[in-house]
């Protein structure tokens, strides 16, 4: 597939947040917030501080889960002492959901390949987190395709990775074009977990993908300290209080708000929170309830009834894997700077914390639109409001501007109130007044005057805005929209264009054109 890329600055083309922006142009005062910045010689001591002693489990649960597909070669490299993990993460969207979890996954790759390369004794696995303990199941059930909206309809609750497939096919059947690697994922497995194992493995497992579900007993066991510490302690949110504190004093908002504890009750067709009422554990929305000695017991017998919240889920994450490398979105990132404290306590080492690649893929009629229109792409980044009016103020041939009007008439008064206060300086403040009514008046007839202009316009208006949607379809980034199969059932090379075009450690937006 012919292609090339343009690199913009994230300031340029989105409103990310303010202390991803500062991260990212390394402002000194957040370095308590995280260990070491990714740059690809940092990782020498993000290697030497990553202690792990729990290889054996990690690879007896993955040989376990890769059972029916067969163990791929990188399971068996995270059993040796010189291999490490980079990860993203993201919840079990149907069809892989929006385009940027496509985006995340090929980021993680090339990362991990990048690695290799800088450091050629060591093995680097790229790993997607499978957020299969996620209850929100609105936020997986639908995915947008050529512009309609797919959804998958059940009544199932609790775990989405437990789920039960009834009602996929449903939504495959609505499709015109049935991509057969979903067809077969979806047919062959009995929970959405193994299906999305599947499918993401025949989609990337040339490239060394190793998909884990962190939903498992031997997982869990390991776990257990920081589970019966937060129990008894609510020690996390005491760290993430501390945190806000600081975060407050730098000018930032908090975007995690602990609980007094963060951890649900998780069993079949059921994750509920744990709140803790009158000295009892009460799962909320439930008729569940444990004494003190009570909930100890549950632990130690059936500690993958326990699951931890958004708070924990990370420190999970990076005690059952040698991670050095997490890679996620603006609001991922802006969460994981909150979450140092915690490792600390627990004697965690922190990964580095990374974006994930950001992009917009033009296709060849778009492009020529634009070309045709005059308008480059990162102008599209303005609200429409601005952008209606640059692009008049771009292709008028008329002068829109009453700029030396309005610089004659400040001359003018300018003259009338140092003659007025010659006389009798208490009539300035009504001369100021007659100034600024006439100044609002100007203001009105420049407006109107391009209004008027603008009509003239108004087709070549209107195909830019609808060049405008379908590249931000309903106002969002296409990447949270889109879903990736838009650009793969007619290129089938998408995929590798992504590898070839991505660079994690450069932290600019890509814009591709195709």
């Amino acid at each position: 597939m012919q292609s090339h890329i343009q690199k913009l600055p994230l300031e340029q083309v989105a409103n990310f947040p303010k202390i991803f922006l500062d991260y990212l142009n390394e402002k000194p005062e957040l370095k308590p917030l995280y260990g070491h910045f990714p740059r690809i010689e940092n990782f020498d001591s993000l290697i030497q501080e990553k202690g792990f002693a729990h290889r054996a489990v990690l690879v007896k649960v993955l040989e376990e889960q890769y059972a029916k597909l067969g163990v791929p070669e990188n399971v068996k490299l995270l059993g040796e002492d010189n291999t490490y993990s980079v990860t993203t993460g993201h919840q079990l969207n149907i069809f892989t959901g929006p385009l940027y979890v496509i985006y995340k996954i090929v980021s993680t790759i090339n990362l991990a390949k990048r690695l290799s390369e800088a450091y050629p004794d060591k093995n680097f696995v790229p790993v997607y987190w499978m957020a299969t303990e996620d209850h929100d199941f609105e936020e997986i059930a639908s995915f947008f395709l050529f512009g309609n909206k797919y959804s998958w309809t059940t009544t199932q609750k609790g775990a989405v990775g437990e789920m039960s497939l009834d009602g996929i096919q449903e939504v495959i059947d609505q499709l015109k074009d049935k991509p057969e690697i979903f067809i077969k994922a979806y047919s062959q497995n009995d929970n959405l977990a193994d299906a999305v194992r599947q499918y993401m493995h025949e989609l990337f497992g040339e490239h060394g993908l190793v998909c884990v579900d962190g939903n498992h007993r031997d997982f869990k066991e390991i776990f257990k300290p920081v589970i019966k510490e937060e129990l008894s302690s609510g020690i996390v949110k005491q760290k993430l209080d501390e945190n806000a504190v600081l975060l407050d004093q730098l000018g930032y908002k908090p975007q995690i708000h602990p609980r007094e504890i963060n951890l649900f009750y998780k069993d079949k067709g059921l994750r509920e929170r744990i709140d803790l009422v009158e000295g009892e554990y009460k799962v909320l929305e439930t008729a569940l309830s444990f004494t003190k000695e009570e909930i100890e017991v549950l632990l130690q017998e059936h500690p993958e009834r326990f699951s931890p919240n958004v708070a924990l889920r990370p420190l999970y994450q990076e005690m059952i894997l040698p991670n050095v490398a997490y890679l996620g979105g603006p609001s991922e990132l802006t969460y994981w700077l909150q979450l140092k404290g915690i490792f600390d306590h627990f004697k965690v080492a922190f990964p580095a914390v990374m974006p994930r690649n950001l992009a917009l893929v033009v296709n060849e009629n778009l492009q020529k639109r634009l070309d045709k229109l005059g308008v480059k792409v990162e102008d599209l980044y303005q609200d429409d409001a601005k952008l209606r009016k640059a692009y008049v103020d771009q292709v008028s041939e008329n002068q829109l501007q009453l700029q030396e009007e309005q610089a004659s008439l400040d001359e003018l008064f300018d003259s009338i109130i140092r003659k007025a206060i010659s006389v009798d300086p208490t009539l300035k403040g009504a001369i100021e007044a007659e100034k600024v009514k006439m100044s609002k008046g100007i203001s009105n007839l420049e407006a109107r005057i391009k209004k008027a202009e603008e009509r003239k316009f108004e087709t070549s208006i209107q195909q830019l805005m609808g060049v405008k949607e379908k590249l931000f379809p309903g106002g969002s980034q296409q990447e949270r929209k889109d879903n990736f199969l838009n650009f793969y059932l007619n290129n089938p090379g998408f995929l590798d264009l992504l590898f070839e075009t991505f660079d994690p450690l450069d932290y600019r937006f890509n814009v591709l054109y195709l």
